[in-house]
């Protein structure tokens, strides 16, 4: 493994990094202050090619491979966990589905406003009584043989960025066996936004991502074409599954950028907030902090940009991409806690960004798989039966 990043790479993160600093960071307090998706600075996003960096040329994509991907997203993390999470869902929960399983109509019908950042996606798997266990699916799709038309009934919980005034659809699993089945059926169909029947619900009251668009779902009699059947029926469990295992990397990238934050603010703190006549980093209980989130980000940063090489050169990676984003949320989730710690009363202000950052990243641990789910993975992987 190379662990240099190319010269193009290099200078993409300048890139990148320039424009969180700029555009971004200024803005980040207030926008979590005020509860504010940014669609301005979310178009600009899409104008600087970090929605497209993954796909082919030939739908506004700029080929690029996934590790450049999660440079972006950890140098947005940097900065902001909102805007890093709306475009690591945008790409990988909104698009990235569309892509590798949609027919070529559905890409070129979508793809095109998806790269360019246009408009977003959402990935509506989670429902209120089924995560992580997503085979417990209630929503239900019947096939209208007559109408040539999907019929939708259900409801869809914690969905990033389904309701923003540019989303543009939501790929939903739901269930397409006949009722009474013994063996559930699940599949995946794409719903445009404004369909009728299709009711985004009140944005939730959230923790942390304030800047995040997060809404509940409900699907009564919603009707869509038949040949909005994202990927083969039966097979949406399956393509989520895979789809999860991309995300895993691209959520460990968004938390190592967050860990990165946490060191970079910490030293920097360290350095000016002067104690008992001296800085406070010259005192062992402050900068025995600072040398163990190096550490950390170290660590997380081999385990992120391992598997990332693994999936761009085509190497299993689903046991990597586990350990990858249990290492790193844990380690997101301390990294902000000792930043916090470092800061002492300031760090628990609003204005302070490690607060900010303490907030918003318990959510790694959870979202697209819990750490529970993670060593399950793990052990899985492992050979060991761990279900009980």
């Amino acid at each position: 493994m190379d662990f240099d990043f190319s010269e193009e790479q290099e200078a993409f993160r300048k890139v990148v990094r320039d424009f969180a600093r700029s555009e971004i960071a200024p803005h980040a307090e207030a926008w979590d202050r005020d509860h504010t998706f940014p669609v301005d600075t979310v178009l600009a996003m899409g104008e600087l090619g970090l929605f497209g960096l993954p796909f082919p040329e030939e739908y506004g994509g700029s080929d690029s491979d996934f590790t450049t991907l999660c440079v972006a997203i950890e140098e947005l993390g940097r900065v902001d966990q909102s805007m890093a999470i709306t475009l690591e869902a945008g790409v990988g929960l909104g698009a990235n589905p569309i892509y590798v399983f949609g027919t070529e109509d559905q890409r070129q019908e979508w793809l095109p406003d998806l790269c360019a950042g246009r408009a977003l996606g959402g990935f509506g798997l989670t429902e209120p009584e089924a995560g992580s266990d997503a085979g417990g699916t209630r929503t239900r799709a019947v096939l209208d043989e007559r109408a040539g038309e999907w019929v939708i009934d259900g409801e869809k919980a914690f969905i990033t960025n389904s309701g923003t005034p540019i989303t543009s659809l939501v790929t939903v699993t739901a269930r397409t066996d006949a009722p009474g089945s013994a063996r559930p059926e699940i599949s995946t169909v794409i719903v445009p936004a404004g369909t009728p029947g299709f009711e985004v619900q009140p944005p939730y009251r959230k923790m942390g991502w304030h800047a995040s668009d997060t809404h509940g779902l409900t699907f009564t009699d919603c009707r869509v074409p038949e040949a909005n059947l994202l990927g083969t029926r039966g097979r949406g469990f399956a393509n989520f599954l895979a789809t999860l295992d991309d995300g895993r990397i691209a959520i460990a990238a968004l938390a190592l950028g967050t860990i990165e934050a946490c060191l970079e603010h910490s030293v920097q703190y360290a350095k000016d907030r002067n104690a008992f006549g001296k800085p406070i980093g010259s005192y062992q209980g402050v900068a025995f902090k600072c040398a163990d989130l190096a550490v950390m980000a170290a660590t997380a940063r081999t385990l992120v940009y391992e598997a990332a090489w693994r999936k761009d050169t085509g190497r299993p990676f689903k046991q990597h991409a586990a350990m990858a984003k249990l290492y790193a949320t844990e380690g997101a989730v301390t990294a902000t806690r000792m930043a916090t710690q470092v800061f002492g009363g300031y760090g628990f202000i609003d204005e302070t960004p490690v607060s900010r950052f303490y907030r918003d990243s318990k959510i790694l641990e959870i979202g697209e798989g819990t750490s529970e789910v993670q060593r399950l993975i793990i052990s899985r992987e492992l050979g060991l039966s761990a279900d009980s």
